[in-house]
């Protein structure tokens, strides 16, 4: 079992103060969904985890020992896919499975996934946005790395790629760390095993949907 831990994070960009004091940890085997409002910091916490952004102050580790941006990519601690495109628009979807794996049965896993066979012939710039995320999350999803972050994973996906996605990340979670954000909050609840809000830079511990009202992340619902 790995752990991940993060103490007291925060994040300042000048004067302004985006994470303030963020704690929590996620284990293989868990799923940890991050709720807040656009701008509360889950693209930044996110980055920060990944080591493409430093913290202003806290600690992060993994099994207790300190994890710095270099050994998190040196050693393959975290894999990101992150909300907005990363792969080349130019590629088509079966020429760019090869570029992240040699190992013929994780292709295969990629390439016979019921939603990506059927697009494999596109190019990445012809997928709809649905198409994109889904085929993104489930390629990040079969990399070696313990911990996973998605961020807005289920973002303009169909119902039944949500229902399949769902499914996807309860099944690799026994083996995987895995910390989703998204607005759609009722598919994160449904499959997380434990949950944080992020207000006013602050990290907040969430059971279910009654905990997202009462600290006024879903104020109309």
């Amino acid at each position: 079992m790995e752990v991940l831990q993060l103490y007291n994070v925060s994040k300042n960009f000048g004067k302004s103060e985006v994470l303030k004091n963020v704690s929590f940890s996620v284990k293989t085997g868990e799923i940890l969904g991050v709720f807040g409002r656009n701008g509360s910091g889950k693209s930044t916490l996110l980055t920060i985890l990944f080591g493409t952004l430093s913290a202003s102050s806290g600690k992060i580790t993994i099994n207790d020992a300190e994890a710095s941006s270099s050994e998190v990519i040196k050693k393959q601690l975290i894999a990101y896919a992150p909300q907005h495109p990363f792969i080349p628009k130019n590629l088509k979807v079966r020429d760019s499975i090869p570029i992240y794996f040699n190992d013929e049965k994780k292709q295969d896993a990629i390439f016979y996934n019921p939603v990506i066979a059927n697009i494999t012939h596109k190019k990445i710039g012809e997928l709809s946005h649905g198409e994109r995320k889904f085929f993104e999350s489930i390629l990040i999803s079969q990399l070696p790395h313990p911990f996973l972050l998605f961020d807005e994973p289920f973002s303009m996906l169909e119902p039944l790629q949500i229902k399949k996605l769902k499914a996807f990340f309860k099944k690799i979670s026994s083996k995987k760390g895995i910390i989703i954000t998204d607005h759609y909050y009722r598919d994160i609840l449904d499959i997380s095993t434990k949950n944080i809000l992020l207000k006013d830079g602050n990290s907040i511990m969430i059971e279910s949907a009654d905990d997202l009202k009462s600290n006024e992340y879903l104020i109309n619902n």
